[in-house]
């Protein structure tokens, strides 16, 4: 996230809370935990960063920390993809958990049909500034994400695209122009304007999306605030709701958000991925991360309306401006 564009969060709220982030207090989160746990809640706190769950962390008396996340409201208008997102983070974090079991994400303690109990992670979010100030001193353990998000992509899936009933194909071409359509259909319905072009890239880049063969698992949402670290380490990878199956290069254009990560040979994540994965990024796979800047850039000013950000504000503009540029390209 570029803090001169946007200071908090991927989705970027402006001082707004998001309408899809419920109002809680503590007697609702100890209501929902009591409960499920058995005994009472000593402490809550929300947790800053994120733009569609609401998410806190609380005490239970017997001494556990845990994290709650609890979906939109009733009613709440989601893009296409946001449906149904409690359950796939829980389905996430427990195919990570068996398949990757050296890579820190939180266990499932409990799920329901709009909310999740997991364990809570030590350490802070990459987004945060250090003890000392600052963000700074961070490349290790981007080198260390790097390392773990190739053990993710060693975990193949059953078919290309989302969980459920959500976007998805036979093959990572067809995925991907599934992927797109619905974006395209959420912009129509939020009135959200995009440049032209956009609809033509899946049939005209077929071939080479068709390259990818195994569906790969992708987080997808790797920006700083959904990776946890302490003391120079990797403590946590948060946030699994979003996850797909597909193309490993999907995740690595959030690590690099607001930039091109194949113009940057040093940038201490791909330094991690290339040395785990023996990665070539040639022409064939500096197309498809083009082509995932555009899904990226889609989907955020697609979800601007349904986190109260109005059309043509400042985020607006400067996302446009990103995604025509790689359209241009693209040609």
């Amino acid at each position: 996230m570029d803090p001169k564009v946007f200071p908090t969060t991927r989705d970027a709220q402006c001082g707004m809370r998001s309408p899809t982030q419920r109002n809680l207090d503590f007697s609702a989160i100890d209501g929902l935990l009591s409960g499920v746990f058995g005994v009472n809640v000593s402490d809550v706190g929300e947790l800053s960063g994120g733009g569609f769950a609401a998410v806190w962390r609380a005490r239970l008396t017997d001494g556990r920390d845990v994290v709650v996340k609890i979906g939109p409201p009733p009613g709440a208008r989601l893009l296409r993809y946001e449906r149904d997102l409690i359950a796939a983070e829980a389905a996430y974090f427990r195919t990570v958990r068996a398949g990757a079991p050296g890579v820190p994400v939180p266990e499932v303690l409990h799920v329901a049909d709009d909310w999740i109990v997991t364990t809570m992670l030590p350490g802070r979010s990459l987004s945060e500034p250090a003890d000392g100030g600052g963000t700074s001193g961070t490349a290790g353990v981007r080198e260390q994400l790097g390392t773990a998000i190739a053990g993710l992509h060693r975990i193949t899936g059953p078919h290309f695209g989302y969980t459920g009933d959500r976007a998805a194909g036979v093959d990572w071409p067809a995925a991907y122009g599934a992927i797109i359509a619905d974006l395209l259909a959420d912009a129509a319905d939020w009135a959200v304007p995009l440049p032209p072009g956009i609809d033509a890239l899946a049939a005209r880049h077929h071939a080479n999306l068709a390259r990818v063969t195994r569906p790969a698992l992708l987080h997808f949402d790797l920006w700083d605030g959904n990776v946890l670290a302490a003391e120079g380490r990797l403590t946590g990878l948060v946030d699994g709701e979003r996850f797909l199956w597909g193309d490993p290069l999907l995740d690595l254009v959030s690590p690099a958000l607001f930039h091109r990560i194949e113009e940057e040979p040093e940038h201490p994540f791909l330094r991690g991925y290339t040395a785990a994965t023996g990665l070539v990024l040639d022409d064939a796979a500096r197309t498809r991360l083009a082509l995932y800047r555009v899904h990226l850039y889609t989907l955020m000013l697609a979800e601007g309306p349904s986190r109260g950000i109005p059309v043509g504000r400042e985020r607006h503009d400067y996302l446009t401006v990103l995604l025509e540029g790689e359209l241009r390209d693209l040609k």
